[in-house]
């Protein structure tokens, strides 16, 4: 063998050596637990929706998928947490909308979600429902509207805090219908359904699950719901789309992301997990019941999401004039 060629035979092997442990990372991982932040507190449908398909994820890795609840502001904290972490695929979040796509519009954060964080997967969708207090003599959305105008400024709708998608939902609502009603921002959803329930506000957006319970038992009155087509859990329920406001197409939405810099191959392997949690019929079954319709696209395909998603509720904040803190 020539020097040259015992050269070149000592750069492939050299090259190889350190592409080895890169090759077996991505073939076995997970080869540890996996951390799985969930920016709200438990009980939520983002802590549900992470908690179901992370049991399903560590029963196909065979390593244990740990939640990490981390609430506050409105999911920033915990979306700020992973975007701080490892990019070794081994600390990720299930985030929402809110930290994901409009808080970066409404005030100062730590991180630029496109920039700071690895889109894994849309996880899941679950559609806004418009809600009133049982004592607003409003039966359908063209009554409720009519109400607002009768009475500019007296009706009152709760959201789960400023910069939230209820909010959003509640400032789409005032733009697309012409009305003046005021937000009341509650620091989560629960105190805006206690205070919905006795009454001291006549009306909210909130994420179908959230409310459904009242619904169901006659505490509150259902006027529509934001998703393409009728609920399954609440068939009776007309879409906005179909009350006549197709523009109020409201939709929650939970996503997976990892750190920035995560390798192309853990996020494909993280991807494949996650995907293939989400097709296992049984964890179809019990988030369908918390109205979730589960997703799975392409990283790419949610990284154009995201964007998308930005833009549509930076517009929104722009046309209703909605305070922010930058």
């Amino acid at each position: 063998m020539t020097v040259s060629r015992r050269l070149l035979a000592q750069l492939f092997l050299g090259l190889m050596v350190l592409l080895l442990p890169t090759l077996a990372t991505a073939q076995n991982f997970p080869v540890k637990p996996i951390k799985l932040i969930v920016p709200f507190p438990a009980g939520g449908p983002n802590d549900i929706i992470a908690r179901v398909i992370g049991q399903r994820m560590s029963e196909l890795s065979g390593q244990p998928v740990v939640i990490d609840s981390r609430g506050g502001q409105g999911g920033v904290l915990g979306t700020d947490a992973v975007s701080k972490a490892a990019p070794d695929g081994y600390t990720i979040a299930i985030s929402s909308a809110g930290a994901l796509a409009i808080s970066p519009s409404m005030e100062k954060v730590a991180y630029d979600t496109l920039n700071d964080l690895t889109p894994v997967t849309l996880v899941a969708t679950v559609p806004e429902m418009l809600v009133v207090a049982t004592n607003v003599p409003a039966k359908d959305i063209g009554e409720l509207i009519a109400l607002a105008k009768a009475q500019p400024g007296k009706l009152n709708f709760a959201s789960s805090g400023p910069g939230s998608l209820p909010h959003l939902a509640g400032e789409l609502f005032k733009l697309t219908a012409k009305i003046d009603i005021v937000h009341v921002p509650y620091r989560g959803a629960a105190p805006a359904v206690n205070d919905l329930l006795g009454q001291q506000v006549q009306m909210t957006f909130l994420d179908l699950p959230v409310l459904l319970p009242q619904v169901k038992a006659g505490a509150l009155r259902p006027i529509a719901v934001g998703s393409a087509e009728r609920a399954p859990t609440a068939p009776d329920v007309p879409t906005t789309a179909e009350a006549g406001f197709p523009v109020l197409r409201i939709e929650n939405w939970y996503g997976m992301v990892a750190p920035k810099g995560t390798p192309k191959d853990i996020l494909a392997a993280l991807h494949g997990l996650a995907t293939k949690a989400m097709a296992d019929p049984a964890v179809k079954e019990k988030l369908a019941a918390q109205g979730a319709t589960l997703i799975g696209d392409e990283p790419d395909h949610f990284r154009s999401f995201i964007a998308d998603e930005t833009k549509k509720w930076a517009k929104v904040i722009k046309d209703a004039g909605v305070e922010t803190g930058k």
